[in-house]
């Protein structure tokens, strides 16, 4: 049984969240229950999806603002079920900037992965790295980007391989 990665989406805009879910966690094609039965038919045995529905790589939740994903990110790692990967927006009116929310971040938990995206930023990637000196553990995703670079990005950083990504 493979486990889920749970990645959250810091960002203030609602267009965004349906954009990750979408090419995260994509509906399961109708015809896959139907395969799996002839599947199960021909072979004489139940395919692993079959038993209990594909398994998504990625578990997707939401904060709208760097605060509440402060308090996310704080609930999850007390409750022993820490994310994987935050996707966290450069800027998030009238509350905490992407940088603002990062410091908070890593006040609770110093190994997050985050990528921080936008179109444009009030800082330079040198600075946030001068101030948070680990490129290994933060990445920048500028956008517009395309899903196939989302999807990659997000199997490399949490570790679902590429064949099991959605």
């Amino acid at each position: 049984m493979r486990r889920t990665k749970r990645i959250l989406i810091i960002d203030d805009s609602e267009a965004i969240h349906r954009d990750f879910r979408r090419v995260l966690c994509p509906e399961p094609k109708a015809n896959t229950h139907l395969l799996d039965q002839l599947e199960g038919a021909l072979f004489g045995s139940a395919p692993a999806s079959s038993a209990g529905g594909k398994e998504e790589a990625f578990e997707v939740e939401s904060a709208f603002q760097g605060e509440e994903g402060l308090d996310k990110v704080r609930q999850a790692e007390d409750s022993g079920q820490p994310y994987a990967l935050v996707f966290l927006d450069y800027r998030m009116p009238p509350g905490w900037n992407g940088v603002e929310t990062l410091r908070h971040l890593r006040q609770v938990a110093p190994g997050l992965q985050v990528v921080l995206c936008s179109a444009y930023s009030d800082y330079s990637w040198e600075e946030i790295l001068r101030e948070f000196g680990e490129a290994r553990r933060l990445q920048e995703m500028r956008k517009p980007f395309s899903s196939q670079k989302l999807r990659e990005m997000a199997a490399e950083l949490t570790g679902v391989s590429a064949a099991s990504a959605p």
